[in-house]
């Protein structure tokens, strides 16, 4: 029988990749996730942004970054509007106040695109990872490993995993719609 090792790890890594994009895009509610990607110049290194303070939910719009050490308030505060995600930021005695807007119905019809677009880019993975085992499968007919019903047998279960992936990337950016619609 052939092993999906392979192909089940590739489509993990390509949902797992989608979570992290679709937690990249705001929703007007206040979500730590959105500054995972922002890097600040921490003494010469560039470093993640919970390896330079703590962040916390303040509000339903707002977060709150609380450097570990005071000097580095002003890179914080420098590093997130660098990032440019479209939030308000403003430095205190206590860290640096991350403020989320509300969406605007052009952003959010902004947004719902993004996620479909990102979708797409999920599903055009999985698609790669699809075309790699086919030719795998094909491949060990050929030199025999596999019979002719193993190769069918194998495609029905690579077409059910594939499946299963596309439904489960379909479910999250619905998710993320209502999100945004709401």
């Amino acid at each position: 029988m052939y092993s999906f090792k392979e192909l089940q790890d590739a489509l993990a890594g390509v949902t797992e990749h989608y979570k992290q994009e679709l937690s990249t895009i705001r929703t007007g509610q206040a979500a730590p996730a959105i500054l995972d990607a922002v890097r600040v110049d921490s003494y010469g290194s560039m470093l993640p942004i919970n390896q330079v303070g703590s962040v916390t939910i303040e509000d339903a719009r707002t977060l709150r970054v609380a450097a570990w050490d005071q000097s580095q308030v002003t890179q914080l505060e420098a590093a997130i509007r660098a990032a440019d995600l479209g939030v308000s930021v403003s430095a205190d005695e206590k860290g640096v106040r991350v403020t989320f807007p509300e969406l605007t119905h052009d952003r959010r019809a902004q947004l719902v695109r993004l996620t479909r677009t990102k979708l797409e880019e999920a599903r055009t993975a999985v698609r790669q990872a699809r075309e790699h085992t086919w030719q795998d499968i094909q491949t060990k007919e050929k030199e025999k490993e596999l019979s002719e019903d193993e190769k069918f047998t194998a495609k029905e279960e690579m077409e059910r995993h594939v499946k299963e992936t596309n439904a489960s990337l379909e479910e999250m950016a619905k998710q993320k719609e209502q999100e945004l619609a709401a």
